[in-house]
């Protein structure tokens, strides 16, 4: 992979909240959010800080994660607390479409997407640690994560797919035959195929120099950006090649100790071929952790798990 390019920090806003862990773009150049005491955030003007203002939408009573706008502005919301959720974003009403599957509860789902048939996919990063436990599951390498699929008529979600590290981001390729999927615990995108002899399986897609989480497609051409929450770690890489036992047991010692991000923070946008369209970087990044990005005009929205509010950069030129 080339060189990265400069990710340049034009300002900061904040939420007066912690962890707009996603950022969506909307058609009319705002940016929704969710933070950590279960609100959903409308951002405006960005791109002016003595302008931009925020607006609560809606409360989920839980943690939101990552975020969908649907064609009618309505919002799928997947929060770690109380499932799949379906937001309206003008009334604030808020619906549970699923909070269970194969019998279990459904927690920690974490990304979704919509079809154009009316069936939603979404993804659950880890059936043996909560979010406040994520640490431990990328320690840990549980492979648990899973692709799940709730068809149009509603009821309980289907398991398509599992065995996925750490499962984070999904979008779904321009032309509809494929989701891809953010593996962060193995940095990678999986191609998950949703048509043609191969439909139902998955397969390696792009190899990445950091952990991917969010996922955010550009217009239904446009390329898929990667936010990057930490960057490859090689003493990580060779643990998950130990036994179980040592896992178990250094994911333990993880979750006790106190975690500070990696102050190397990046982007990377690929098409639907897997190449890289750009990738950008900052080392000794003052915004950390950077779990989401988007584009609006001229500029590049990041979110994060850990900041307290978003942080508005130089959008690069178009290759």
């Amino acid at each position: 992979m080339e060189r990265p390019g400069e990710l340049v920090p034009l300002h900061y806003v904040s939420l007066g909240a912690q962890g707009p862990e996603d950022v969506v773009p909307d058609p009319h150049g705002r940016v929704l959010t969710g933070v950590a005491d279960g609100r959903i955030l409308r951002l405006h003007h960005l791109g002016d800080p003595r302008a931009a203002r925020v607006e609560v939408l809606a409360e989920t009573g839980g943690r939101p994660l990552g975020l969908e706008l649907l064609p009618d502005g309505d919002l799928l919301v997947c929060d770690a607390e109380r499932g799949l959720l379906r937001v309206g974003t003008g009334d604030g009403t808020v619906r549970v479409l699923a909070d269970s599957v194969a019998g279990e509860r459904l927690r920690f789902c974490s990304n979704a997407v919509a079809l154009a048939d009316g069936s939603v996919y979404a993804t659950v990063s880890s059936r043996r640690h909560s979010l406040d436990r994520w640490i431990g599951d990328i320690v840990e390498h549980t492979g648990t994560g899973r692709l799940l699929r709730l068809g149009p008529e509603g009821g309980e979600p289907e398991v398509v797919l599992e065995g996925l590290q750490f499962a984070n981001g999904l979008v779904a390729s321009a032309d509809g035959t494929f989701l891809v999927i953010a593996e962060t615990g193995a940095c990678r995108l999986t191609r998950y195929r949703l048509t043609g002899p191969r439909a139902g399986r998955a397969e390696p897609f792009a190899d990445l120099p950091g952990m991917p989480d969010n996922l955010w497609r550009e217009g239904p051409d446009g390329p898929i950006w990667v936010a990057l929450a930490a960057p490859r770690v090689p003493a990580l890489d060779l643990l998950h090649r130990t036994a179980p036992a040592v896992r178990r047991a250094a994911a333990r010692a993880a979750v006790r100790a106190p975690y500070r991000p990696s102050g190397t923070t990046g982007v990377i946008a690929v098409d639907d071929q897997g190449r890289t369209v750009h990738h950008l970087a900052r080392r000794r990044s003052g915004f950390r952790m950077v779990t989401s990005v988007g584009a609006i005009g001229d500029h590049l929205v990041l979110g994060s798990v850990w900041e307290s509010g978003v942080a508005v950069c130089a959008r690069p030129a178009a290759r």
